[in-house]
């Protein structure tokens, strides 16, 4: 089943409930949750896991697969720490996404930058971006973001009570 985590996903924390989210990193409803998320993560992080799945939604946010690419570069390159810190830099400013923004957070992140431009030059991590799109597919995703918590859709609010609670169950 698509919904089962694996060891190429982007996993943070270890609880016993796992939330996974197919996301865009250039939609505010993705950066809503994701603010959330941090919320959760802050208060109850040992309750959950996050994994987040890209789903750029490429007709309304031209940079949110670039976005999503960069991110993963710097997964591959520098590892999941440095992941994480390009995916929260990459929502902390929805609104720089140009190549440069992206080179500039990358950077940031400690990523070998001759190996990061090598990679984004040639789409090396595209088809990994799409093994996450068709993954929300094949789930029925159809925006972003798309919730799920213990492989079973969530549908209810998206605020910190509501979600904690959903944790609980």
């Amino acid at each position: 089943m698509t919904l089962t985590v694996s060891k190429d996903d982007h996993v943070r924390g270890s609880g016993p409930v796992t939330i996974l989210v197919y996301g865009d990193y250039e939609c505010p409803y993705t950066r809503a949750l994701e603010l959330v998320i941090m919320q959760l993560r802050r208060r109850d992080s040992d309750s959950f896991r996050y994994v987040y799945r890209y789903f750029p939604l490429r007709e309304i946010h031209p940079h949110a697969e670039m976005a999503a690419e960069a991110a993963e570069a710097v997964s591959a390159l520098a590892g999941p720490e440095a992941f994480w810190r390009m995916h929260d830099s990459l929502f902390a400013d929805q609104y720089h996404l140009e190549p440069a923004d992206l080179e500039q957070r990358a950077t940031a992140t400690g990523v070998d930058m001759r190996a990061y431009l090598t990679a984004m030059a040639s789409h090396q991590f595209a088809a990994r971006v799409e093994r996450d799109v068709q993954s929300g597919i094949a789930n029925g995703v159809e925006g972003t973001p798309s919730l799920f918590i213990d492989g079973e859709r969530y549908h209810g609010k998206r605020d910190e009570s509501s979600l904690r609670q959903a944790i609980a169950r």
